[in-house]
């Protein structure tokens, strides 16, 4: 069930990747490390806590792009002068 779980989120942080605003940033890579050096682990708790941890990772990169969206649609539009 994990091993599922840490495919599908390893596809999900991919796809992210593509979109990602920083191209210096290398995100591809630097996801493939973290997956590649968590590979090791055998007890249950420890697997969790990697793959909540790739939960949270996911989760602030929608929020990145989220927020990169919403700036742009306000330079989009002039300020009310009032």
């Amino acid at each position: 069930m994990s091993r599922l779980r840490a495919l599908a989120l390893y596809k999900d942080l991919l796809r992210l990747a593509k979109d990602y605003p920083d191209p210096h940033y290398n995100y591809h890579a630097r996801i493939r490390r973290l997956f590649e050096n968590n590979r090791h682990l055998t007890r249950e708790d420890d697997i969790e806590n990697a793959l909540n941890l790739g939960d949270y990772i996911r989760k602030e990169t929608l929020a990145l792009y989220s927020l990169k969206k919403y700036r742009h649609l306000k330079r989009m539009y002039p300020s009310s002068p009032y």
